[in-house]
């Protein structure tokens, strides 16, 4: 019994020796202290969301949580640092910091702001909240950046000079002159192989003239590599252009789930959206025979179809002007450019919509109440929501 017990007294000797040891520092263990979290200098690309539920900011994932109309981060600012931001950000976009008001977007463009001298009068060095919201679509976080390189705290004036970067043209500059080339070759390639059917189409005294030469253009405009090869130009030239004057098509939520491209990659942007431009297109013909069909009108769906597809590639003519116009101007006079793009978008749309319900108007008047409102069901509506997508929202 007595040895019993001598060795259970010898085990808790060892063990609370043991013990002992761990409290010793720089024996076998140490204690395990957290480290310090890392200083985040500029912004960051992870963002957070409010969730109601629980009443706190999370971390937004993009495959995981829907997209929201405010998102939040937490940012380092110094009052005497800059704290410089670029982003692209349609009308209406608002940033709060601390949840004050501290910029709203007049109008769609790109923005450089510095959020150390938004800061209010003796506002203390530390992190503050920083909110983008807008009222109605999802902000475009993908374009928010740090202006200029952080340079670290070590670094010599001399140093942190030579890391800046050198003076470049706006952003897609050079892929926007590779595009128009692009285009232009395409015109002219078409105009060398097709010089009847191409005079035809571009012909200014035939289109507002009087007499009708709808039997001279398409019969199946679909079918014809003409009208197909022209149709992509024009579709090239146009999302082109909607890139070009910030308009992201891609803040529609069910294009959102089924194209993710961030706005950086242009390149994967104008040819998206010149893929739905010719889809929406030659899917037009599809559209107007189902309503041609309820409506009771299907001898007039090749006449206006045909006459739409004339009138948008003859307009679509002057958008690499545009184009041309964007590059020239949009440093020095961004609003000018901004209005006279929409300006050329919206007499495109709508002088199509008139073009057709003036050729409609020879065949059966539009007096009657059943065909104007078939015109309003395949052109009125549409060119509405067209407007609303394309100009009005940004």
């Amino acid at each position: 019994m007595g040895q019993v017990k001598r060795s259970i007294y010898r085990r808790l000797g060892w063990l609370l020796g043991f013990l002992w040891l761990l409290q010793v520092p720089g024996t076998f263990a140490a204690e395990y202290r957290p480290l310090p979290p890392t200083t985040k200098r500029g912004l960051s690309t992870d963002w957070l969301i409010h969730d109601a539920g629980r009443n706190r900011l999370v971390l937004y994932l993009p495959d995981y949580h829907a997209p929201a109309l405010a998102y939040y981060q937490w940012v380092a600012i110094r009052p005497s640092r800059p704290f410089t931001i670029k982003f692209a950000a349609p009308k209406g976009l608002s940033l709060f910091l601390d949840n004050r008001l501290v910029f709203t977007a007049a109008t769609t463009a790109s923005y450089t702001l510095d959020l150390a001298t938004l800061l209010p009068d003796g506002a203390a060095a530390g992190p503050h909240l920083l909110c983008v919201w807008h009222p109605e679509t999802a902000p475009n976080l993908t374009s928010f950046t740090n202006a200029v390189p952080v340079v670290k705290t070590n670094e010599s004036p001399v140093s942190a000079a030579a890391a800046m970067p050198l003076p470049r043209g706006h952003q897609g500059q050079n892929v926007f002159l590779c595009f128009l080339l692009l285009i232009g070759l395409f015109y002219g390639s078409i105009r060398s192989a097709y010089q009847s059917g191409f005079a035809r189409i571009y012909h200014f005294e035939g289109l507002w003239s009087k007499t009708s030469n709808d039997q001279d253009f398409l019969t199946k405009p679909t079918v014809t590599w003409l009208n197909l090869l022209l149709v992509a130009v024009f579709s090239l030239s146009f999302a082109l252009l909607l890139v070009a004057i910030h308009t992201n098509i891609q803040s529609i939520i069910i294009l959102r789930r089924l194209f993710d491209v961030p706005e950086s990659a242009i390149i994967v942007r104008v040819l998206l959206y010149a893929a739905l431009i010719v889809a929406f297109v030659l899917g037009k013909y599809l559209f107007l025979e189902v309503m041609g069909y309820i409506f009771d009108v299907t001898q007039l769906v090749m006449v206006q179809y045909r006459e739409f597809m004339r009138t948008i590639l003859f307009m679509g003519l002057f958008l690499p002007g545009v184009m041309l116009l964007y590059l020239g101007l949009n440093q020095t006079l961004p609003e000018t450019v901004l209005w006279v793009s929409n300006g050329v978008v919206s007499l495109m749309l709508i002088g199509t919509v008139i073009r057709i319900a003036r050729t409609l108007h020879r065949r059966a008047s539009l007096l009657n109440l059943h065909l104007f409102s078939y015109l309003c069901a395949t052109e009125v509506i549409p060119l509405i929501v067209l407007l609303k997508l394309i100009v009005f929202t940004y």
